[in-house]
C-alpha cells in the first residue's frame, strides 16, 4: 500500500515589512527582494504601484487593511507563480477594457494560490482565474456598480479550471456573481451573491462541481446551470430573482444532475429546465414564486418529487402534451383532493398544470385578466373534463400535508 501525505503549503522564511515611512516603501520592491517562501507584510497605507507581478511562492499579507489602487486603469495584482496567497488588502479602482479581461487580481495558469479575507471595490473584473489548480477563494468581499452587461466584468471568474473551492464570499454589483466556464470538480460554498446585472452564477460546460448553502437574492436571474453534467445543488436559498425571463434556475441541456434542499422564494420563475435528462429534483421549497416550475417538453426522464408547493401563482407550466418525466410524491397547497385511508396520500391525482397557465405560456398578455371570474371557470372545467392541458403530466401520490425536509 502506497501511503499519499498531502501537507498545507507553509512558509518558513523570511519577512519583508512595507509600510509609507518605513525603509521599504513599496511593495514592488518587496516582492523583488523575497525568496520563494517568504512573507510581505504590508503595513496601513495607499499603495499606486500600477500594477504588481508576483512570480515568486510568497504571501502578500495586509495588515489594517491597506489600499492598492489601481487607478481606473491597472491590474493591480496579477500572479504567475503557484503557492502564493494574497490576503487582508483593499483594492480599488482595477481598469477596465473592451478587449482585455483586466481584474483586481488575476491568476495566470497557477496552482494552490489563496485569496481570503479581501475587500475589492469599483473592479472590472474582481478574481479571475485562468488555467488553474486548486485555487482558494474565501471570505472576501466585492462590490462593484456595473450598469450593463456590456461594460461590466464578473465578480469571481473562473476558466478552464479544476479542483476550486469558492466559499463564504460577498459579491454584489457586477455582471455575473460567480462565472464558471470549463471548470470541473470544484465547489461553490456559502456565498451570497446579489444585486448583479445579469446571473448570480453562470454555469456553463463545467461537469461534477457542486454548489452548497449559498444566496442568490435579487439578481437579474439567479442562476444559470448550462450544458453541463454532474452538478450538485444543495441547499441554496434563491430568492427575489424577478422581471421579465428572470427565475431561481435556469437548467438547460445538463443532464445527470441533483437539485436537493433549496428555498425558491419570490421568484418570477422558481426553475426553468429546457433539455434536462436524468435530473432530480426532490425535497425542495417553492413559495411564492410566479412559476413555481416551468419545464418544457424537450426534458426527459426527470424526477420531481418530495417538493413543497406553496403560494404560487402557478405551480407548474410546459410547452407541450409529451410529457416523459415523473412527478410523484409531491405537497401541493392547491391540491383538493380526499385522504379516506388516511395514509397521508391523495387518494386521486393532483394535475399542477392549469389551463390558465398553458394560454398564458402562448399569450402573456393575458395575465391581466388572471384574477377575474372567468379564468377560475375556465380552470375548474378543465379539472373536470381535461383538454387543453397534458393528461399525463399529474402526481399519482400527492401529499396531503407538507412534507418535512431539509432544515
Amino acid at each position: 500500500m502506497i501511503l499519499v501525505l498531502f501537507l498545507p503549503w507553509t512558509t518558513f522564511g523570511r519577512t519583508w515589512y512595507i509600510s509609507p515611512q518605513g525603509p521599504l516603501t513599496t511593495i514592488k520592491q518587496a516582492l523583488e527582494m523575497a525568496a520563494s517562501g517568504d512573507t510581505v507584510l504590508v503595513r496601513q497605507g495607499t499603495y499606486r504601484e500600477k500594477g504588481l507581478i508576483i512570480v515568486k511562492p510568497v504571501c502578500l499579507k495586509g495588515l489594517n487593511a491597506p489600499i492598492l489602487d489601481g487607478e481606473n486603469k491597472y491590474e493591480i495584482i496579477s500572479v504567475h507563480a503557484s503557492r502564493v496567497t494574497i490576503e487582508g488588502f483593499r483594492l480599488i479602482n482595477s481598469g477596465w477594457s473592451g478587449w482585455n479581461d483586466i481584474a483586481a487580481i488575476k491568476i495566470c495558469a497557477q496552482r494552490d494560490v489563496t485569496i481570503k479575507n479581501n475587500r475589492l471595490e469599483h473592479t472590472f473584473f474582481g478574481i479571475l482565474y485562468q488555467n488553474a489548480v486548486r485555487g482558494l477563494i474565501t471570505g472576501n468581499t466585492l462590490l462593484s456598480d456595473a450598469g450593463n452587461e456590456i461594460q461590466s466584468g464578473n465578480g469571481i471568474h473562473c476558466w478552464h479550471c479544476d479542483s476550486m473551492r469558492i466559499e463564504h464570499n460577498e459579491i454584489s454589483g457586477h455582471r455575473d456573481g460567480i462565472y464558471f466556464e470549463f471548470v470541473t470538480h470544484s465547489i461553490i460554498l456559502g456565498n451570497h451573491s446579489f444585486d448583479n446585472v445579469r446571473y448570480g452564477l453562470h454555469f456553463m460546460f463545467s461537469h461534477e462541481d457542486s454548489y452548497i448553502d449559498n444566496i442568490f437574492r435579487h439578481n437579474a436571474a439567479g442562476v444559470s446551470v448550462m450544458f453541463s453534467h454532474g452538478v450538485t445543488m444543495l441547499g441554496n436559498t434563491f430568492t427575489e430573482n424577478g422581471g421579465g425571463g428572470a427565475y431561481g434556475i435556469l437548467m438547460k441541456e445538463i443532464t445527470d444532475s441533483y437539485v436537493h434542499g433549496n428555498s425558491f422564494l419570490n421568484n418570477t420563475i422558481g426553475i426553468y429546465m429546457e433539455g434536462t435528462t436524468r435530473v432530480k429534483v426532490i425535497g425542495n421549497r417553492f413559495n411564492a414564486n410566479g412559476y413555481a416550475l416551468k419545464i418544457q417538453a424537450s426534458c426527459s426522464s426527470d424526477t420531481i418529487t418530495r417538493n413543497n408547493f406553496s403560494g404560487n401563482t402557478f405551480d407548474v407550466a410546459t410547452n407541450g402534451s409529451l410529457v416523459l418525466n415523473n412527478f410523484d410524491g409531491n405537497y401541493w397547497d392547491k391540491y383538493e383532493g380526499y385522504d379516506l385511508n388516511r395514509d397521508g396520500i391523495g387518494d386521486v391525482p393532483y394535475h399542477p398544470v392549469s389551463l390558465y397557465s398553458m394560454i398564458a405560456e402562448k399569450n402573456p398578455a393575458v395575465m391581466m385578466l388572471f384574477h377575474s371570474f372567468i379564468v377560475t371557470l375556465l380552470d375548474r372545467t378543465e379539472k373536470i373534463m381535461p383538454g387543453i392541458t397534458p393528461e399525463n403530466l399529474k402526481d399519482d401520490r400527492p401529499f396531503i400535508k407538507q412534507i418535512k425536509l431539509r432544515p
